[in-house]
Formats: C-alpha cells, structure tokens, sequence
C-alpha cells in the first residue's frame, strides 16, 4: 500500500496533459490527512478541475477527519462494495493525483529500505483514484479527500519486489497519459477495466 508520495510541481506537464493550471506550492511529501493536487471532472458540468484535496478518503457520513487516516488505499477488488468508497465510486468520482514519484518498503536487504519509485522517463505520474467530499461539522468547511486505488501486483517486475516477502504484491496505478481522459469519463464498469498492469508505464526503483 502506498503512504507516502511526492508531489509534483511541473506545471509544463500538467499544462500539456490536462491544460490545467498547477495550483502554486513546493514538491513536498504526502501522507494520510495531507493535501496535494488532483484533477476531477465534474459528470454534471462536464467540466475538469485541479485543486487540493486530502489524502485519505473521508466519506460524508464520518464523524470526523481522522477516518481518513485508514482510507488513503482502497482495493480495487472491493470498492464498489465497501461502504467508505461505494459513494465515490458509483458516483463516478474519478480523480488523477500529480506526482513525481511514490514509496514503498524493499526487504530485499533483510530489513525495510524505503524505495523510491517513479517513471522510467523522468516524467510525473497521474495516479488513478477516487474523491469524495465531508462537510466539517463546526465550521461547515467543505473537505475534498482522496483515496488512491490498488491492484495486485504479483507479475509486476519491479513493485513484486517490494514489501514483506510474505505479504501480497499491490501496487497503485499510476496511469499511461492516452489514459487520462478515459479514466476521468470513466463508469464504474469501464474503470474496473482500466485498473492493471498494462495501464502502468515502465516505472523504476531507487533507494
């Protein structure tokens, strides 16, 4: 599962991939509650957005922020049926999170090495995920949070070599950029179908 992920601040990138403006902020590292950017679109507008929002999914009915603390990952296999994504999921919201790269643990030493894990091209990533909104009870602030999803990641090359030897390869799906668009449209039908190795590009690993 994914934790901890470094944002992106290539505002060429994601000028040419979504003709979005980059929200002003410095690189910084992501982990559950923070906030770094994402794009939705809007199935009522049909209008694609970039903003903030928090990593780890906090649904409408959570009685406060820290449920996002345990929902920053959501098994493909199970969204549509787990209660604290089926909302987003069947609603449609879809969402790419910007990043130059994610970590994992490697044991391939004996002990936990943190890895860096990123595209062979240098390039950012736009990880498949999904969104959902919580109104703050006392200030009436409306949260956007995130969940990134995950897929099995057995006959992966590189993320089958991370985490305990013991425990199941998963990996998140950062996505081919011919993609994007197709996931941000996508129906609770067709994402399943773009949720697998192949829609991952060559990624690389470095200690």
């Amino acid at each position: 599962m994914c934790v901890q992920y470094l944002t992106t601040v290539n505002t060429d990138w994601v000028k040419s991939h979504f003709d979005l403006a980059l929200p002003p902020s410095t690189a910084h590292d992501v982990f559950p509650s923070y906030s770094g950017p994402i794009v939705l679109k809007s199935h009522n507008t049909e209008r694609t957005a970039i903003g903030l929002a928090r990593f780890g999914l906090i649904p409408s009915w959570a009685k406060d922020d820290d449920f996002g603390r345990k929902t920053y990952n959501a098994r493909t296999e199970t969204v549509a049926e787990k209660p604290s994504y089926k909302n987003a999921w069947t609603k449609r919201h879809y969402a790419l999170v910007l990043a130059d790269a994610f970590y994992e643990p490697n044991y391939e030493s004996g002990k936990s090495v943190r890895t860096r894990i990123q595209q062979s091209n240098g390039q950012p990533m736009a990880i498949a995920s999904i969104w959902d909104t919580w109104t703050e009870p006392e200030t009436g602030e409306l949260i956007v949070s995130f969940s990134m999803l995950t897929i099995n990641a057995d006959s992966h090359p590189v993320m089958n070599r991370l985490h305990k030897p013991e425990d199941e390869k998963r990996t998140v799906v950062p996505l081919k950029p011919e993609l994007f668009q197709d996931w941000l449209n996508a129906t609770p039908e067709t994402a399943k179908d773009l949720l697998n190795l192949a829609s991952i590009p060559e990624l690389i690993m470095e200690t």
